[in-house]
């Protein structure tokens, strides 16, 4: 079936279709949005009855590209992009086999780049020729002159599968969870480049969503933030452009407020990615990460209250300390672990708006004070500045591999530490002899900004435990 005529069913049933094409049901085409067009928050899937069902999203190590295996609560399964054009769809592959998938009943090409289409021509042709088949596939319908995107179309055609070019308003069925069209609008964006016209999916499950965004980039995070404000609100957000400094801005990060980004990216990024402002802002924000580049595949699974996280490697999750982890190398069949859970129960890790705006997990420990104006010349007296902390908690508190972070990267590690009840230790931050109650950073130049700053202290595994801004 043709994008025409999907929009012209969805015109004729119209009346029927009412409730708007954001809901959980059906995949029909809405009308093209006009500016007056009110944009509903989009919709959120209800947990199935199934015991243990859950919607699972694995965000799947493939290097400097992107593939996102989706599999819904009865089991629909939906593949966002298919990795880079170099290995011919081979690492998607793999992990597919790995995880039973016989049948893809959606597959979205978010754009038509390269790292983002390039296997999709090889996996149509191996589940269409070996496996159940291929369902849908959706794209946003912007060509790219590529001997890639000619594989891609060659497959489709070759093997009759339904392509659906899929806008902003529409909406894939699936199931108990939602998957609603946020982007790209129509007419384009951004004289139709690629990245800013990707096609941009919340998938919503109970009380949890995933933003999927693609390589959107500043132009269609704006219009996505000025056409849904905070109804972008998501429990997770995979991370526009890799990591891209061109993407994941201010704006956006505030309407989304996720409670954990996910990056796409290798280690050894060409690209550099992730960027480091964009890794600063997110630090700055609160708001944990996760890396393929070092946690190798990522898998997010909501039960509608919760979601669980798993990785293949455990490194820190702080964002601006995601680059000390261990590379991790593509393609690895490391089994995935547990690394925490979101939501309601006493191992959540959500964050927590207090006076002092910390973030789990809740820990006895306190910033008591922080003075980031030594006396004199701070650049003369580094010793001047420092921090102070305290065990409030009734037991000892050991900080051994515990890390202390300022807004930009700075990061401390603690030697073998542990605090008695009540007991305050100060780090300053030039160098000296650590004991019981002082500890030295060895920094020669100064870390806290005089004007403002953020103080961040996490647990060995890259977990919150104290955010704290001063002005």
């Amino acid at each position: 079936m043709t994008a025409r005529h999907t929009l012209a069913i969805c015109c004729l049933l119209g009346v029927l279709l009412v409730a708007g094409c954001l809901g959980p049901e059906g995949g029909t085409r809405s009308s093209q949005p006009s500016a007056d067009r009110t944009v509903d928050t989009p919709a959120v899937g209800t947990p199935s009855e199934t015991a243990n069902a859950t919607l699972d999203v694995h965000v799947i190590a493939v290097g400097q590209a992107t593939s996102i295996l989706i599999v819904g609560p009865a089991g629909e399964t939906m593949l966002y992009d298919t990795g880079h054009y170099d290995t011919d769809g081979e690492a998607v592959l793999d992990y597919l086999g790995e995880q039973g998938i016989d049948r893809i009943d959606h597959l979205v090409v978010s754009h038509s780049d390269a790292d983002h289409i390039g296997g999709a021509g090889p996996i149509i042709d191996h589940y269409e020729s070996e496996r159940a088949g291929v369902g849908t596939v959706h794209d946003p319908g912007l060509p790219a002159s590529t001997q890639t995107y000619g594989e891609f179309l060659a497959a489709v055609e070759q093997h009759n599968v339904t392509r659906d070019e899929t806008h902003e308003g529409d909406a894939i069925g699936f199931g108990d969870a939602t998957v609603s069209v946020l982007g790209p609008p129509v007419p384009y964006l951004d004289n139709r480049t690629r990245n800013e016209n990707s096609l941009v999916l919340r998938l919503g499950y109970g009380n949890t969503s995933v933003l999927l965004s693609g390589d959107a980039e500043a132009d269609q995070e704006r219009y996505l933030v000025e056409r849904y404000g905070t109804a972008l609100n998501a429990t997770v957000l995979t991370a526009g452009h890799h990591g891209s400094y061109s993407s994941s801005r201010e704006p956006f990060l505030d309407a989304v407020s996720p409670d954990r980004v996910v990056i796409s990216s290798p280690y050894d990024s060409e690209y550099g990615h992730p960027d480091e402002t964009v890794l600063t802002r997110l630090t700055a924000r609160g708001i944990p990460a996760y890396w393929t580049g070092t946690h190798g595949t990522t898998t997010f699974s909501s039960d509608g209250e919760t979601v669980t996280v798993r990785t293949q490697d455990r490194d820190p999750i702080v964002a601006t300390a995601l680059r000390s982890g261990e590379p991790f190398r593509p393609g690895a069949t490391d089994t995935s672990e547990r690394r925490e859970t979101l939501g309601d129960g006493p191992d959540q890790y959500t964050r927590l708006v207090g006076a002092t705006d910390a973030i789990g997990p809740r820990q006895h420990l306190e910033l008591t004070r922080i003075r980031a104006d030594a006396p004199g010349d701070d650049y003369e007296n580094p010793n001047g500045e420092f921090l102070v902390l305290r065990n409030t908690g009734q037991r000892p508190l050991a900080l051994t591999n515990w890390t202390v972070h300022d807004s930009i990267g700075h990061r401390y590690t603690f030697p073998e530490t542990t605090l008695a009840p009540g007991q305050r230790l100060t780090l300053h931050t030039g160098s000296g002899v650590d004991n019981a109650t002082h500890h030295y950073w060895g920094e020669p130049d100064p870390v806290w900004n005089n004007d403002g700053d953020i103080v961040l202290v996490t647990t060995p595994d890259g977990y919150p435990a104290i955010r704290q801004s001063y002005d």
